[in-house]
């Protein structure tokens, strides 16, 4: 801890410089992950192998990642730990830490979307009635095409012959 002395002849810069361990352990922890995993999974099962062929002579039994045991909790555990730490940074960006001492500019007004607003077409529920097709239906199987109204339903079919 510099005196007071030695704390007024430090420039501005020097005063504002963080303790190596505040700004350097997300970028710690990242390196820390990547070489256990290059450890656990590249060269403990080539080393495992190796072991095993100039012991006996040859490979009986296969190398179990010490980092998946467990249910691969250190993995769950990395992946918090490194995406809630880009996340703090990325805020700690936006908000205008360690940017030079440049705040990015607050936003005036909100920007327009492309194109018009979107419209919400208001979903049909069971009980509505359905909408008049706007096709007729075609004949199945040879049958005539029922013959339509003016409003676009079917007419009722009128029998060829009347009943007695």
């Amino acid at each position: 801890m510099p005196t007071a002395e030695e704390y007024a002849k430090m420039s501005d810069s020097e005063k504002k410089k963080e303790d190596w361990m505040n700004s350097k352990w997300r970028p710690m922890m990242g390196w820390m992950y990547m070489v256990v995993c290059i450890a656990d999974f590249v060269l403990f099962p080539i080393l495992w192998s190796l072991v095993q062929t100039i012991g006996d002579g040859k490979v009986e039994s296969q190398w179990m990642p010490i980092t998946l045991q467990g249910a691969g909790l250190f993995h769950i555990a990395m992946g918090a730990i490194l995406g809630i730490a880009a996340y703090g940074r990325t805020q700690e960006k936006l908000g205008g830490a360690n940017n030079g001492g440049l705040a990015l500019p607050a936003p005036t007004a909100p920007t327009p979307s492309f194109g018009a607003p979107a419209v919400s077409v208001p979903a049909p529920s069971f009980g509505a009635p359905a909408s008049a097709p706007a096709f007729k239906p075609a004949p199945s199987f040879g049958a005539p095409a029922p013959a339509m109204s003016s409003a676009g339903k079917p007419m009722p079919v009128q029998p060829d012959h009347p009943e007695i």
